[in-house]
């Protein structure tokens, strides 16, 4: 739960630094001198990045977690004892005794959403978020093509 509150704080303090940002842009836009347009121009484009930025950033983490959520509801969340550091992170030791087996998964089942997610999750443990982001977006990727397969089964049958 303070995951969720840590996010909300930063999310409003975002779109807050977003809004002000957009203010200035506005009153240079308006100030009619070239040099203030086009940094009122420029104003309004990084906000719109950051928007963008943001936007993908909350969707990410909100689909990881139905993904994850899926997944434990099958029961398929790994089980495996990690040992931690006192701040809650796992020994990149022992996450990396256990990368093989969930590396070895998604080359066996490279369509299994469920071994990706495990993947990213093994990544993550290892200390490796750009490698966890990426196989988490794969899962979330394949569990969706897998909901509206069974979707249109359903629907054929």
């Amino acid at each position: 739960m303070s995951t969720r509150i840590g996010v909300a704080v930063m999310a409003t303090m975002l779109a807050l630094y977003i809004a002000l940002v957009a203010h200035r842009g506005w009153l240079l836009l308006t100030s009619g001198e070239p040099v203030g347009i086009a940094m009122g121009v420029a104003l309004f484009v990084l906000p719109l990045l950051a928007a963008w930025a943001l936007g993908r950033e909350l969707w990410f983490g909100i689909r990881a977690q139905q993904v994850g959520r899926r997944l434990e509801a099958e029961g398929a969340i790994p089980t495996e004892a990690v040992a931690t550091r006192p701040s809650g992170r796992p020994l990149r030791e022992d996450a990396d005794a256990l990368f093989p087996a969930y590396r070895a998964a998604v080359e066996a089942a490279p369509d299994d959403w469920r071994a990706w997610y495990r993947l990213g999750l093994a990544y993550d443990g290892a200390g490796d978020r750009r490698r966890a982001r990426g196989a988490v977006r794969r899962a979330i990727a394949l569990e969706r093509r897998d909901r509206r397969e069974r979707a249109e089964r359903a629907e054929q049958g």
